[in-house]
């Protein structure tokens, strides 16, 4: 019997490998309130580790684009130019109720919330980026129905 080339195995090529799936942080979020201020609560701002009181930046929105789909932050260091957190309530907001107006943003009518990612500005500047949504509306019941039954409608005669 000739020899030939044996390709042998280990006992871990022999284990199946289970995909650990990590599920991604929810992403920080805030609203729009109806007077046109950027609410952000003190948790999202916690979360993305920015200080209220120091912190200024410089506000813009996608180039060449009619309708406002997503606001950036990026933070600038000189107060020219830029916009900072008011305190209202228990959160912070920035007050942009011209320029989302502008912006075609329908924040009178409509309940919206934003969603905040950060984003690669410059090499050294992360900036955030704040996607605008409307608030999405409560799923319809499909339970069982409780209480009493409604009258059944009386026959016309």
């Amino acid at each position: 019997m000739k020899l030939k080339a044996i390709k042998f195995f280990s006992p871990e090529e022999n284990v199946p490998k289970s995909k650990v799936v990590e599920k991604a942080a929810p992403l920080p979020t805030g609203y729009i309130s109806n007077s046109g201020k950027l609410v952000f609560p003190a948790s999202a701002l916690r979360d993305l580790g920015i200080d209220p009181e120091s912190t200024h930046f410089k506000i813009g929105t996608q180039q060449g684009k009619r309708k406002i789909k997503s606001v950036y932050l990026v933070p600038a260091v000189g107060s020219d130019q830029t916009f900072s957190f008011e305190k209202s309530g228990r959160g912070h907001v920035i007050p942009l109720a011209i320029i989302l107006k502008k912006g075609n943003v329908n924040f009178e009518s409509e309940k919206l919330i934003f969603k905040i990612s950060t984003f690669d500005f410059d090499q050294n500047t992360k900036g955030f980026e704040l996607a605008i949504e409307t608030e999405a509306p409560k799923p319809k019941y499909t339970g069982k129905p409780r209480g009493r039954k409604p009258k059944a409608a009386v026959e016309a005669e």
